[in-house]
């Protein structure tokens, strides 16, 4: 037996509107239960979803990476610059960590 006053109004038949329709009903803390999106209306459950990405990720990320090799390799000049800035001011270097 559950201790008296401490558990919220239980509502057996709550109704759960969707775009002001009663579209089920559920047991509820509450008597009404207002959403934008459920079962009978989201696409991945109507079967009316559509699939934007026709092209693998795979493929995709191959033929965009797959052109130019400069673009993995660091530039000259950026090599070695965080440590020319340490011996500069240390105490910044120290702060990084």
């Amino acid at each position: 037996m559950p201790k008296p006053n401490i558990h919220p109004q239980w509502y057996p038949e709550a109704k759960v509107y969707c775009d002001g329709e009663v579209v089920m009903t559920v047991g509820s803390t509450k008597p009404e239960l207002h959403v934008d999106i459920w079962s009978g209306n989201h696409p991945f459950f109507t079967g009316t979803q559509k699939i934007l990405d026709a092209e693998g990720r795979v493929e995709r990320f191959r033929r965009k990476y797959s052109g130019s090799t400069k673009a993995q390799q660091t530039p000259k000049g950026k090599k070695g610059t965080d440590k020319a800035a340490a011996k500069a001011n240390p105490s910044k270097a120290s702060k990084k960590r």
